[in-house]
């Protein structure tokens, strides 16, 4: 059967002080929409699959969030992870839990957080992922076609030539590069975004786990007795708390040889920041993005602007700035420095 596991553990430090460690952006209505990415996510996979087969994994500190945001949810389809240490463990952990529930469980992973503005090809990536994936001991990623030479992603380097119905295996996967090598990438057409979405079979990706990351896989290794029974909170926090801190990209999809991708245009970004959240919203005729809130702006150039509701600014003889106006905060902050705003928080 066929399973989605939705990944909302994440902190969002590039949001700051919209998104806090109490209230992480994946619970915010960062699009200004009156839907949080969340509820967004969720509710596009429930196009796909029915409720029973949708898993929200998240921080056991954000359950209570998950559950009033997702009220229809039951709680035994929220894993709660009782710590942070990246996305290897809570993927093998996810995997775990769906074999004990189904031993054919065949299951999407895809982060809480982002923008996929052309829904309908993206479902229908994923129905023709999922079939893919139910019939090969195959580790698929879906793959974003390139529309610029971005430096701020990885890309995953495939051949285009071995392909099978839209599906190609995977040469190697490359950190996120400097531009002149994006423009390369980009130039030779056989380069693909990497997205963190990932299709595969529970007993596939636990045998790349116990592989190449042995030390994830005999730390959280146990059958239905566990991971079905009262036992499996105390289990967690005994064993996962002891699980290195390491991406899924680097334990398993850097290193296996039956990866495969498929490529993808479906209007997406991983609203991974401020910059990355202007980029895809509307503007007005002097580049200026309004989330909420009212504004008076004169001689006031490409500029995001995030206020409460009801609350009016007036800006003057602004440039490329980020201003978000939060109950205890007022960010005013260049555009071209956003990177710098996560730290800010731990000063």
């Amino acid at each position: 059967m066929n399973y989605a596991l939705i990944m909302a553990g994440g902190i969002g430090s590039r949001f700051w002080p919209a998104s806090t460690e109490d209230m992480p952006k994946q619970f915010l209505d960062i699009l200004g929409t009156g839907k949080s990415l969340l509820q967004w996510t969720f509710d596009r996979f429930r196009l796909l699959l029915p409720l029973e087969q949708i898993y929200i994994l998240t921080h056991e500190r954000y359950r209570p969030l998950v559950r009033k945001q997702l009220p229809d949810l039951p709680n035994a389809q929220i894993l709660g992870e009782p710590s942070r240490n990246n996305t290897a463990p809570c993927i093998a952990y996810a995997a775990f839990k769906l074999q004990a529930i189904d031993p054919q469980a065949n299951f999407v992973v895809a982060p809480s957080d982002q923008l996929i503005l052309r829904e309908e090809v993206f479902l229908e990536k994923i129905r023709r992922g999922l079939a893919f994936t139910s019939k090969r001991n195959a580790l698929l990623t879906l793959g974003i076609t390139p529309t610029r030479p971005h430096t701020g992603y990885g890309y995953i380097h495939y051949d285009r030539e071995a392909g099978e119905r839209g599906i190609y295996p995977v040469v190697a996967f490359k950190e996120k590069p400097d531009e002149q090598t994006a423009r390369n990438f980009l130039r030779s057409g056989n380069y693909l975004w990497n997205a963190g979405i990932f299709l595969w079979r529970s007993e596939v990706i636990l045998e790349a786990f116990a592989k190449y990351a042995p030390q994830i896989f005999e730390l959280l290794q146990a059958g239905p007795e566990v991971y079905l029974g009262p036992d499996e909170p105390s289990f967690l926090e005994e064993r996962y708390v002891k699980t290195p801190s390491v991406s899924v990209d680097y334990a398993i999809m850097e290193k296996a040889d039956n990866i495969y991708t498929l490529p993808a245009d479906i209007g997406w970004s991983d609203l991974g920041s401020w910059r990355a959240l202007y980029e895809w919203q509307p503007k007005d005729a002097n580049g200026n993005v309004l989330i909420s809130g009212d504004l008076l702006a004169q001689n006031t150039k490409d500029c995001l602007v995030q206020l409460p509701s009801g609350k009016k600014a007036v800006l003057r003889d602004l440039r490329n700035y980020i201003v978000v106006d939060t109950e205890d905060v007022l960010l005013i902050y260049p555009m071209d420095k956003e990177q710098e705003i996560k730290y800010i928080e731990k000063k």
